[in-house]
């Protein structure tokens, strides 16, 4: 059993920072083998790819989140990051962490955490 926990969101100014964490746990050895990804969704919207990292630490990130977003990662905590600064009302939404493992298959979604930037 495989769970993964998002935690970190909450009401921000514009231009703040927030700073989310995805932490997996369960019958779990070893992360280094698995992709990460954060997407957002907000309401009535597609949800979207905002940052990836490849299990050799390749990170790729929205055009509109480049230069304010941070993806990292570290695999002895079996954590997932995701540094936001410079936040705008466009990323407010709903943040899920994602899990791809090698094997493939549909990998491991958390909750979610919501996150909302607001005047």
């Amino acid at each position: 059993q495989v769970q993964l926990v998002e935690s970190g969101g909450g009401l921000v100014r514009p231009g703040g920072s927030l700073s989310l964490s995805c932490v997996a746990s369960g019958s779990i050895i070893s992360i280094v083998s698995w992709s990460w990804g954060w997407y957002r969704q907000a309401p009535g919207k597609q949800r979207e790819l905002v940052a990836f990292v490849t299990s050799w630490g390749a990170a790729n990130y929205l055009d509109s989140v480049k230069g304010r977003f941070t993806i990292s990662r570290d695999n002895a905590k079996k954590t997932l990051y995701l540094q936001m600064d410079s936040l705008n009302v466009t990323d407010t939404g709903v943040y899920y962490c994602n899990a791809k493992l090698p094997e493939g298959g549909p990998g491991y979604w958390g909750q979610g955490t919501q996150v909302t930037v607001s005047s």
